[in-house]
């Protein structure tokens, strides 16, 4: 079994120095290595299908993977680089030999990615170049318990290679019988953070075979945006939602407006732009916290099995095709009553739930089951009778069984009806 824990930990001036320069150093590894791959897909690549009418002049080479980019390390290291567009020199003698190769490791999966796809047969986008901004994560991957050196009270002494002893707090104790095995280095906008995976052999892994599904040990999952409900249960339950982002949207915005007056490069800008960093840290965070405590609480119920809505929220976050008449004006699309839509269900984050409740519920011993939603929002649960044909209709009042039927609560139970 593995798990992971996140600590913040306190390196002092010279180290965080030194873990900005690593930043910088693993961060140019990375887009030398994608240009190079970008190079060698546009020179060598050529449609089975197709003869080109122009193609490159330059020697055939062996096309770069993981292998032959890693083992070009060591000839990097023999000299300063220097970075062409502003001349700056890097030494790769500073960064751990690790560091660099899991660099490589994260080019070779993102460009696999992009030409092969995932094991579900996902595409991706192609790889993009990284800045300052979005790389800011550092691994190494050979790590182990002979790197704590002490432990006092809630602080634990962490010595990472070439960097010497770091403080790490811990909020959390880290379980008994647990080694470590990799430890991830992270700069967010409030610190720096360390991620310690750990691993304990003798707990067993949880297999759904295990466990048959019932009506009484499932749960249905409908996802609701009306209103202040979250969820909807097919127990009858409507969970109630956070929206951190609409609650937070005019403070969020009042800094921007503030930051945008300012010079570009100004001390105050880049003051601003940190307050703003600070205030989308703790809307992302406040939404975490609150699914992982909406998770605890449905698994808390005991339940073997979760069925929930297989949503394309790609689809459902789309703009709006463009309208246009003869003339080539513009004709109002709906886009601006859509965008406030778009943004509650960006807001609601339900594959980053669903995903958060996979993994709680895999370590109680549950299962979750995303089910298509075809219907299940305008079927009838007990009679196989369409009713619910508007959404505007929140509730059903059935004549005959003199019942108060609630258009999300029936939908949940659709869900569990269907099963795995």
């Amino acid at each position: 079994m593995k798990v992971t824990y996140q600590y913040r930990f306190y390196p002092d001036t010279n180290q965080k120095q030194e873990l900005n320069r690593w930043l910088r150093i693993c961060r140019y590894w990375y887009n030398c290595q994608l240009g190079d791959r970008f190079d060698w897909w546009q020179m060598n690549r050529t449609d089975i299908n197709a003869c080109p009418l122009t193609s490159s002049i330059a020697t055939p080479r062996t096309k770069p993977n993981y292998y032959n980019q890693k083992a070009s390390l060591p000839s990097i290291k023999k000299d300063l680089v220097k970075v062409f567009h502003s001349g700056e020199l890097l030494d790769f003698k500073q960064v751990d030999s690790t560091v660099l190769q899991d660099v490589s490791k994260r080019v070779d999966k993102a460009f696999e990615r992009f030409i092969i796809g995932n094991s579900k047969g996902g595409k991706f986008g192609r790889p993009r170049f990284k800045n300052e901004a979005n790389y800011r994560t550092m691994t190494f991957a050979t790590a182990s318990n002979d790197w704590i050196k002490r432990c006092r009270n809630d602080w634990i002494y962490i010595r990472l290679p070439k960097l010497g002893v770091v403080k790490v707090r811990m909020h959390s104790p880290v379980p008994d019988g647990f080694t470590l095995k990799q430890a991830s280095v992270t700069k967010k906008a409030d610190g720096w953070f360390i991620q310690l995976m750990l691993e304990e052999l003798a707990v067993p892994e949880f297999t759904p075979d295990e466990i048959t599904q019932t009506w009484g040990n499932s749960i249905g999952l409908d996802a609701v945006l009306y209103e202040d409900v979250y969820l909807a249960t097919s127990e009858g339950d409507r969970l109630p939602a956070l929206k951190p982002l609409r609650k937070n949207q005019s403070k969020l915005d009042r800094i921007s407006k503030k930051r945008n007056k300012r010079k570009r490069g100004s001390k105050a800008r880049r003051k601003l732009a940190k307050r703003e960093a600070k205030q989308h840290q703790l809307i992302a965070r406040s939404r975490q916290d609150f699914q992982y405590k909406t998770a605890h609480k449905l698994v808390k119920t005991g339940a073997k099995f979760f069925f929930h809505e297989d949503l394309n929220l790609k689809g459902l976050t789309k703009r709006n095709k463009i309208k246009q008449d003869d003339d080539g004006t513009y004709l109002p699309n709906g886009q601006a009553a859509k965008s406030g839509l778009n943004k509650s269900w960006l807001d609601a984050a339900f594959g980053q739930f669903f995903q958060t409740l996979d993994y709680i519920a895999s370590k109680a011993g549950a299962v979750v089951v995303s089910q298509k939603p075809a219907y299940t929002s305008m079927v009838l649960s007990y009679r196989n009778e369409i009713i619910f044909t508007d959404c505007s209709t929140r509730d059903y009042w059935d004549e005959q069984n003199f019942l108060m039927v609630d258009r999300d609560i029936n939908a949940a139970i659709n869900l569990k009806k269907l099963g795995p």
